[in-house]
């Protein structure tokens, strides 16, 4: 093993090479990852997506970019879909859907208001926990994870 150590030491790059050989049998995954925010009022933060035409309320967030940290993704989709600034916590849930993409979810605070929505929003929206639009099934999932924890933290 140490010489072969001492090898892959002078010629590094083999290790690269033979980790993207490696890599076109692995299967393929996309991600997405998306952001819980409450208000003082205990209301969550949900949009309406222009591209989700089944269940367009959803909750913010979107792809997660090559060599992105997810939770990065979701303070980008705040501010490029919302303008808002945010804060990400723990990590909320994570699902397998469509067999090959991985849906994260952070609880989210606010660290401002809702500024001018981009094209891909037609608007948001703080609505009541218990009285929510109709969800794609990782999101009302989600949202009810985030209150189970909430309600944790509460004294």
């Amino acid at each position: 093993m140490r010489q072969f150590s001492v090898f892959l030491q002078k010629v590094p790059w083999t290790v690269t090479l033979a980790r993207s050989i490696w890599r076109i049998g692995q299967p393929k995954f996309t991600a997405g990852a998306v952001g819980v925010v409450f208000n003082d009022a205990g209301c969550v933060l949900l949009v309406e997506h222009v591209f989700h035409p089944y269940a367009p309320w959803g909750l913010p967030g979107g792809w997660v970019d090559r060599n992105e940290n997810p939770a990065d993704t979701v303070r980008r989709e705040m501010q490029e879909e919302l303008q808002l600034a945010i804060e990400v916590g723990p990590i909320l849930f994570a699902e397998i859907n469509h067999r090959n993409h991985l849906d994260l979810a952070y609880l989210c605070t606010a660290r401002g208001t809702i500024g001018r929505l981009s094209r891909e929003l037609l608007s948001a929206r703080w609505y009541d926990p218990q009285n929510l639009p109709k969800l794609q099934p990782f999101h009302a999932r989600t949202i009810g994870q985030a209150l189970n924890c909430l309600n944790d933290i509460q004294p």
